[in-house]
């Protein structure tokens, strides 16, 4: 699925405000170029987000299922165990593009406006960078999260295949009317909202932050003041693992929410865990998803930096 300003003059501005951000030999290799391959910075934040949505979505979905199954109600056996881990994969691919995409385009484009306003609500460097994911991501959800849905319903064994899953749910426009199907698609989105949204405050922050590290303790031995695709993606593992294991909570019950085979609200979800299964059961899957988001951070900022390094020209 969400730079550093003012360091070392021009060299430490984010890739979105001048794609300077590439590495040695990423710079040698543009040299031959006189300007941008994709001169729109916001262009440029879609199809980099594009791309690192769909590298690290298809490259880690296995770990998304087990995930899953693990916080279904039904049990992890139950719910096809280690069989089909590519379930579900069709709608992964499908909502994984525009979605990151519209999540870039979105953070980079708060981001660059609030640095350029004099005026910031009294909000510092992290507090602009708190925002501009939570807007993200609410607009990144509005794709997110009906391919979430059937997703996850492929995956947990409720239907074979993503498209067996979205027809079962669009067929009920026959008996219950569109609204409920508009409902189907989008059950969950206030759940998904909370978790997404308090998962980038806390990872976009830190990994904003470690890049700006980086680039203090460059300036401070007079190295090249460079982000790499490496090393954000380091800083991606690491602001990515911690993000996850503290929001695992309210990823079980979203998948639970999703998961329902009729509505029920959060607060009635949270209690039924709570009185049936205990707290524990809220952190149902925290090594899968601590370690898939990890590895996943890795995936998707190092691709988005690299991608994004790559268009910016020089």
């Amino acid at each position: 699925m969400p730079t550093p300003e003012h360091v070392k003059g021009k060299d430490a501005r984010s890739s979105f405000q001048d794609g300077d951000c590439k590495g040695p030999g990423e710079r040698l290799a543009m040299d031959t170029k006189s300007s941008a391959i994709i001169d729109s910075p916001y262009l440029r934040s879609l199809v980099a987000g594009g791309i690192a949505g769909t590298t690290v979505d298809t490259s880690l979905f296995p770990l998304d299922t087990l995930k899953t199954r693990l916080q279904s109600s039904a049990g992890f056996w139950a719910s096809g165990g280690f069989r089909g881990v590519y379930n579900g994969i069709g709608s992964a691919v499908v909502g994984s593009a525009p979605g990151a995409a519209l999540f870039f385009v979105t953070y980079e484009g708060v981001k660059k406006q609030f640095a350029a306003s004099p005026k910031r609500g009294g909000l510092g460097e992290a507090g602009g960078h708190m925002l501009a994911a939570s807007l993200g991501e609410i607009a990144a959800c509005m794709v997110r999260v009906p391919t979430e849905v059937v997703k996850q319903r492929a995956q947990a064994g409720q239907s074979p295949t993503s498209l067996l899953a979205l027809t079962s749910i669009l067929q009920q426009r026959r008996t219950h009317g569109f609204l409920h199907v508009w409902r189907e698609l989008y059950r969950g989105w206030g759940i998904t909202v909370m978790r997404e949204v308090p998962f980038t405050v806390i990872q976009f922050p830190l990994w904003e932050g470690l890049k700006k590290w980086a680039l203090n303790q460059r300036a401070k031995s007079s190295r090249p003041s460079d982000v790499t695709g490496a090393e954000s993606a380091i800083f991606g593992s690491i602001s990515g693992a911690i993000a996850a294991g503290l929001t695992t909570p309210l990823d079980v019950l979203k998948t639970r929410l999703m998961l329902a085979t009729q509505r029920e609200s959060a607060f009635s979800i949270t209690s039924k865990i709570w009185r049936e299964e205990g707290g524990k059961a809220f952190f149902s899957g925290v090594g899968p998803r601590t370690m898939w988001i990890s590895i996943g951070g890795a995936v998707f900022l190092g691709s988005y930096q690299w991608a994004s390094n790559l268009f910016g020209g020089v």
